[in-house]
């Protein structure tokens, strides 16, 4: 008898999509992957964004459907499709009001970050001189969160406000796309001090692909198990997972608006920073780089190579793969069928 394949799910992914990439997500075995609906969005954009999806979903039914818990993700594998989370990468949809997150919450929306690329009402961002930490308004809106049941997202936020939400939620959270900082010195990423308190309280790095905050580490499929197994080292294997932020088919519209939104008309790179100093050089035009991942249909290998060449043993390159992520979202978001 042939064993199950693992249970693949990708804890951010940027977009857009279309069915091709509801295809790659299939060949990839990805049985759940969060989706993005809002950057800079308000809440009529949102709604917009929202609504949008569940026409995309209606239309690809045979590969995906909509996940409002854990049991829809069960479903989805079972059924043989994947399952879509939907997040945001900023709370601007809530526009300063503590009520929408449960409106949100009832629309289908799963996943949020407290913070983008800015600071903002409720804490600080990686990319500010500095970081206030989590404001008033911030502790209000993590509480809001675990009561309806929405992942606090922290991957973007600044040091003192990605340990003060830690601290402050009664939830476990996530750093659903970054790596650790040790690893790769980007400010994106996250200091050894603050993955371990996310450790601590139960949370879940998702490590990215992207190769602007992974350097070395995203030029091959061992690069990146080597960081995963590096960071298992460092938190244990219980709290680090995939979190790809996948684009495949961003072009440089969509680009142009996931990094200066409505606020610059001047250049802002994003992710895309210059190699801290202390970093070694990269080549310009690194040969294959990131052709294990040039979509989502290569997270099928990761489990396999974790356990072949860097000594995981089937179950935690499982728990890796996908069990770490559904274990966090039964306990955030609840097992049941959802509303």
């Amino acid at each position: 008898m042939t064993a199950a394949a693992p249970l693949v799910i990708d804890g951010l992914q940027c977009g857009p999509y279309d069915r091709e990439v509801f295809e790659q997500l299939r060949a990839g075995g990805v049985t759940c992957a969060t989706a993005t609906v809002a950057f800079w969005e308000d809440a009529v954009e949102t709604m917009d964004a929202l609504a949008a999806w569940h026409d995309l979903v209606t239309a690809n039914a045979d590969l995906v459907l909509l996940a409002r818990s854990a049991a829809d993700i069960g479903r989805a594998r079972a059924e043989g499709r994947t399952a879509i989370l939907l997040g945001a990468q900023n709370a601007s949809p809530l526009q300063g009001r503590l009520g929408f997150v449960r409106l949100f919450h009832d629309m289908g929306l799963r996943v949020m970050q407290l913070t983008y690329n800015n600071n903002n009402e409720f804490g600080g961002s990686c990319y500010e001189e500095s970081d206030p930490g989590l404001t008033r308004f911030g502790r209000e809106v993590v509480r809001e969160m675990n009561a309806a049941g929405m992942l606090v997202d922290l991957s973007h936020s600044g040091d003192r406000t990605r340990r003060e939400a830690i601290a402050h939620s009664a939830a476990p959270v996530a750093i659903t796309h970054a790596n650790p900082r040790s690893l790769y010195g980007h400010p994106r990423n996250a200091d050894d001090a603050t993955l371990k308190e996310l450790a601590a309280r139960d949370g879940v790095v998702g490590l990215a692909t992207y190769r602007s905050i992974s350097g070395r580490y995203a030029a091959t499929l061992d690069d990146w198990c080597e960081m995963a197994a590096r960071t298992v080292e460092l938190v244990g294997v219980r709290h680090v997972a995939i979190g790809t932020d996948l684009s495949p088919k961003a072009g440089p519209a969509e680009f142009a608006w996931m990094r200066k939104g409505r606020w610059t008309r001047g250049e802002q790179r994003g992710a895309d920073l210059a190699v801290p100093a202390a970093e070694p050089a990269e080549p310009a035009e690194p040969a294959d780089d990131t052709e294990w991942l040039a979509d989502a249909s290569g997270l099928a290998l990761v489990a396999d190579r974790l356990t072949s060449r860097f000594g995981f043993s089937a179950a935690e390159a499982e728990a890796v793969v996908g069990g770490n992520w559904l274990r966090l979202y039964t306990t955030v978001l609840g097992s049941g069928t959802g509303t």
